[in-house]
């Protein structure tokens, strides 16, 4: 079985609480983009995973070997699948590789061992170990709040262009909360807005209200989410803002030519660069 496996970006990201078992409460506008891992799964006695790039992990810290392990104990069954990893998202960019890695295997599993999990159900299975794994099995467009777990699918969006881009490491998710935690006030981030101008379907009321909470913290360590950010609404973006905890830059372009013609200016300069869009 094969499985495309989508990155995402969030439209909105607002961090609005913190629990008492230490996880945050966010609302998160989430998009599905073209950009994607291709996931390759087949029956096998036991559990594999391996990649096209030495980074990705091939042990059991593989967000795709626990998806294995959770599926097969929410079915009953004994089982096991050589998993194969296609990267193309760059990892630990907030653009939720692991996890949507992780929604294409619970997908592909299900397909292949005929088990007959509905679309909640595999959200429920990948909620068990990834708070961004119940979006990713879904993806579209979609309201995400709680810890990432509670979704309100949302109207599908205009095809739209998008420029992705990073310029260097980012900094660890858990040391962004840390910041989050210390900090008098942050971003107002109109996420309400942000779903109304999507039910809408009104481009420039969502561009306008393209909004991460933990951007400003990111760029005051990582200069060059800004400068990136810079170069996109220089060059045609009609908005761009940072995607998860970063470092990930996005814009958003309505021209195709436009898009393409950034993206290789950001290449020359250095940085990754990919044009994608919307799905």
């Amino acid at each position: 079985m094969i499985e495309k496996a989508y990155a995402k970006i969030n439209l909105t990201l607002d961090v609005t609480g913190k629990r008492a078992d230490g996880y945050h409460e966010i609302r998160t506008v989430m998009q599905s983009v073209s950009l994607c891992d291709t996931i390759s799964v087949e029956r096998a006695e036991e559990i594999t995973v391996s990649a096209n790039k030495k980074a990705i992990p091939a042990d059991k810290s593989n967000l795709a070997y626990i998806a294995c392990e959770k599926f097969f104990e929410a079915a009953g069954i004994r089982g096991g699948a050589n998993v194969y990893i296609k990267k193309h998202i760059p990892v630990a960019a907030g653009l939720a590789g692991g996890s949507t890695d992780a929604a294409a295997v619970l997908r592909a599993l299900n397909r292949l061992y005929k088990t007959g999990f509905s679309t909640e159900e595999l959200c429920e299975i990948g909620a068990s170990f990834g708070a961004d794994i119940p979006y990713c099995v879904r993806g579209g467009t979609a309201l995400c709040e709680g810890i990432g777990e509670v979704i309100t699918v949302l109207p599908k969006l205009p095809r739209l262009n998008i420029v992705i881009s990073i310029g260097g490491e980012g900094m660890s998710t858990p040391v962004m909360y840390a910041e989050i935690d210390k900090r008098q006030s942050l971003p107002n981030i109109d996420t309400d807005g942000m779903v109304r101008a999507i039910q809408a379907q009104n481009i420039s009321g969502i561009v306008a209200r393209l909004g991460n909470v933990f951007e400003e913290i990111c760029a005051e360590k990582r200069p060059f989410v800004s400068a990136i950010k810079a170069l996109m609404l220089k060059n045609g973006a009609l908005g761009a803002a940072m995607s998860g905890s970063g470092p990930s830059v996005f814009g958003v372009f309505s021209d195709k030519t436009a898009a393409e013609a950034c993206a290789k200016l950001l290449k020359n300069m250095g940085y990754y660069a990919f044009h994608c869009t919307t799905v």
